[in-house]
């Protein structure tokens, strides 16, 4: 896997090995980095971060802060030994916990929220109501979702969507 763009362009990162995770592919992430194209200054969620790659995409490309939600000790290694290969450990940080939990705690705002949640897990509606509770989206923020495309959104986030593309198996929804 490879940053894409910016100031880390071409660096590879590491991948958790084995098959537990599912990293965003290049192809999708490139289709989200051409939905969103604004970086500059923006403070970033990543949640369900996996390796990091969509957070430090945006790092690359002129974001000025990640918090990066994981609870995997495995892949957390692997999240912070790319932050380390980057050298971006003061512009991050890095939470063990389930996401559910840190949203229902942080009080941050962010102009930039990215879910990759697993697929089929019911995940994806508990975590958007819980990012709408909660505040915890800037004005004039977005959320990018990455989902699969069998997944529905409830029926009031539906008003939130700002676009979509759906693949076979992936969609990516923007929401405001």
């Amino acid at each position: 896997m490879r940053i894409i763009s910016g100031r880390y362009k071409g660096a590879n990162i590491y991948s958790v090995p084995g098959q537990k995770t599912r990293p965003t592919s290049s192809f999708y992430r490139e289709m989200i980095f051409s939905m969103v194209t604004e970086y500059e200054g923006k403070r970033v969620l990543d949640l369900f971060a996996g390796t990091g790659s969509l957070g430090l995409e945006a790092l690359s490309r002129g974001s000025v802060w990640v918090d990066f939600v994981e609870f995997s000790s495995t892949v957390i290694a692997v999240l912070l030994k790319n932050i380390q290969k980057l050298r971006c450990e003061e512009m991050c940080h890095v939470h063990r916990r389930k996401v559910q939990a840190f949203l229902n705690k942080t009080t941050d705002q962010y102009d930039l929220i990215f879910i990759d949640a697993p697929y089929n897990k019911g995940l994806i509606n508990p975590t958007l109501n819980s990012i709408y509770e909660n505040d915890l989206l800037a004005e004039e923020g977005i959320i990018v979702l990455e989902h699969d495309v069998r997944e529905a959104l409830d029926e009031q986030l539906q008003e939130k969507v700002i676009k979509s593309k759906i693949g076979k198996v992936t969609g990516v929804t923007l929401l405001s």
